[in-house]
């Protein structure tokens, strides 16, 4: 492959940002900021090990469900999931952290990059209970640089408009499972297990 090994070749071949897209970086959050933290249910951690392996996890909650702290502090709760931890492992490792935000049927993104630290103060996991369920930790991510991301991907990609989306097409989670993760489980187990006990079991109560 012809491989692009440095930044001249590589800034020769998509040429230099324009000025407001090099400065549109900021250290703290405004109000324009806040209101899209308050509106979005859904955003994208990604987190490195101290060797450099990446890893991207999905966080998801009904919107707002990111605390502002004040202009240079977030916190994000942790719900019930896996029990992998590979972003979190990380960020014991290496506390930088990029998220990406996102709210439904817009095509431009929120960015924050920073610093996190996994905690456990009951003060800020009593502020973030849903149906019951208090998160066992929070990230809270201290920022170092915010912005909005242009809307290209998202249009391209029609990532919103329904007459592009092919999910039927994919095989279900629960065959996904069957196939890669849990063969001697019956395909019939999985189905049920991914179907209302999966949704009964998204906010669980003590």
């Amino acid at each position: 492959m012809d491989e692009i090994t440095t930044e001249a070749e590589l800034r020769e071949l998509i040429g230099e940002p324009l000025p407001r897209a090099a400065t549109k970086d900021r250290p703290s959050l405004d109000e324009v900021d806040r209101q899209w933290l308050a509106a979005s249910p859904f955003c994208l951690v990604a987190t490195s090990s101290a060797d450099g392996s990446c890893d991207v996890s999905p966080k998801g909650d009904p919107p707002g469900f990111t605390v502002v702290l004040d202009d240079r502090t977030i916190a994000l709760p942790e719900r019930a999931g896996n029990r992998r931890a590979d972003g979190f492992r990380n960020i014991l490792s290496n506390p930088h952290v990029g998220l990406i935000y996102l709210v439904p049927g817009r095509t431009d993104t929120f960015r924050v990059q920073g610093r996190a630290r996994l905690v456990r103060d009951a003060d800020l996991l009593d502020r973030m209970v849903v149906r019951g369920n208090r998160p066992l930790l929070a990230m809270v991510v201290e920022i170092e640089s915010v912005f909005f991301h242009c809307a290209k991907a998202f249009m391209r990609s029609r990532l919103w408009d329904p007459a592009s989306w092919d999910a039927d097409d994919l095989p279900t989670r629960a065959q996904i499972a069957h196939a890669q993760e849990a063969a001697a489980t019956p395909l019939a187990e999985l189905e049920r297990y991914y179907g209302e006990q999966y949704a009964a079991g998204l906010y669980p109560t003590a």
